[in-house]
């Protein structure tokens, strides 16, 4: 068996799989149980707001310094990767880093959404309940390609993701891997 490294701390794993529980509980029962709906949405914008906060004051590779790029990178990334010579990230690779920050994103404004709805404010207001399904499907689009690109990369680096993201290990770094 090859070396392997610790990347992914226990914060950032159970986050993860905590988040895509909370948000297929919140999918799965959107139009029959509200309070479960509710509670997986409330779940889903707390564990947005802690990541936030690991993303400045986490692990080295949870920090968003760590792996948010420039636009110009993550463009020759995006290219390399249509030429099939990605080079391999220990941590997120740009696109990678770029999928991070629209799933936190599109989910902190779908549980905000969610949260307006039980308000005084903004019960049954039209805007509110079409933004959030908009923002629902468009999340449920992004994790479809999320899933898809976590599959090519796996593939392409021969390396199990999923795996990485139960254990914490990936496989140590070889020369031409970004750190």
């Amino acid at each position: 068996m090859s070396a392997t490294v610790k990347v992914w701390d226990p914060f950032i794993r159970i986050f993860h799989w905590s988040l895509a529980t909370s948000f297929a509980v919140a999918w799965l029962t959107g139009d029959e149980l509200m309070s479960v709906h509710e509670w997986a949405g409330y779940a889903a914008g707390g564990l947005v707001a802690l990541r936030l906060v690991m993303g400045i004051a986490g692990s080295p590779y949870a920090r968003f310094r760590q792996f948010i790029r420039g636009p110009r990178e993550t463009a020759v990334y995006a290219a390399d990767i249509v030429r099939h010579r990605e080079a391999r990230y220990l941590g997120h690779n740009p696109v990678g880093a770029l999928m991070v920050m629209a799933l936190l994103g599109a989910m902190a404004a779908l549980a905000l959404t969610g949260w307006m709805q039980t308000t005084d404010a903004y019960w049954g207001v039209d805007w509110v309940e079409e933004t959030h399904e908009v923002l629902a499907n468009l999340l449920l689009g992004l994790v479809v390609l999320h899933i898809g690109g976590v599959l090519l990369e796996s593939f392409r680096h021969h390396e199990n993701l999923v795996r990485a993201m139960i254990t914490g290990r990936k496989r140590a770094p070889a020369p031409g891997d970004v750190i």
